[in-house]
């Protein structure tokens, strides 16, 4: 079953009746027939958007598309359940959490507590064939988040957006630098989080930036 917090359906009624989304509905039916794994489990699709409602969200950190490894994806970016290791884009993030906030380490990698403070985890593309990275980009994912992220930059209150890369900054270039708070680093990936990505610190640049607005900061320790 097909999990969404009924804040979104209303404005995004639109995209879900759209063709796009008919013919990706279609895709992820054949891709199943074909007897292919995709993660994550259909129930948790729309993950990020049962947890962190619309009118709750204060944070949105955008990823590309969902891990691929067994276990991992459960439709959060960045994160993994309990009980599976860290990747290491998440162990350069629990890094960076440490040096920023001083927070201690983590004893998993599952980010469900940012998401129920109102931070949406949000994939551009919502779904992956197991063991196949960026599968099922251009089917139409990328289309219903670009939604997402416009209706995000349309809304009143002042957000924080966490861009870590060049694929997400792309992705949110047209948000309101005016309005909300636009925090944009190097990719926590190995391979670029050392070109700017440590020393970011975009945890307490977020809380800053929240306590200006007289919001509640993020608790981003992770227990």
């Amino acid at each position: 079953m097909i999990r969404l917090h009924e804040s979104w359906l209303s404005p995004l009624r639109a995209e879900f009746e759209a063709p796009y989304m008919q013919a990706l509905r279609q895709f992820l039916k054949i891709e199943r027939e074909a007897g292919k794994l995709i993660y994550p489990p259909a129930s948790k699709w729309f993950a990020a958007l049962d947890l962190t409602p619309l009118q709750k969200t204060r944070v949105v950190i955008l990823g590309q598309d969902p891990y691929h490894g067994e276990g991992q994806a459960h439709g959060l970016c960045f994160s993994v359940q309990k009980g599976v290791r860290a990747p290491p884009s998440l162990i350069n993030i629990h890094n960076e959490m440490k040096s920023d906030l001083g927070l201690r380490p983590p004893p998993h990698g599952n980010l469900e507590s940012w998401a129920e403070q109102g931070v949406l985890l949000l994939n551009s593309v919502l779904t992956v064939e197991a063991g196949h990275a960026a599968s099922h980009k251009g089917q139409g994912w990328e289309q219903f988040t670009d939604a997402i992220i416009r209706l995000l930059n349309s809304q009143s209150r002042p957000l924080v957006f966490i861009l870590w890369g060049s694929y997400a900054q792309k992705k949110a270039a047209f948000v309101d630098r005016g309005r909300h708070l636009v925090i944009t680093s190097a990719h926590p990936s190995p391979l670029s989080a050392h070109n700017g990505f440590f020393g970011s610190k975009p945890f307490s640049r977020t809380n800053a930036f929240l306590r200006e607005q007289a919001q509640v900061e993020i608790n981003w320790q992770i227990v």
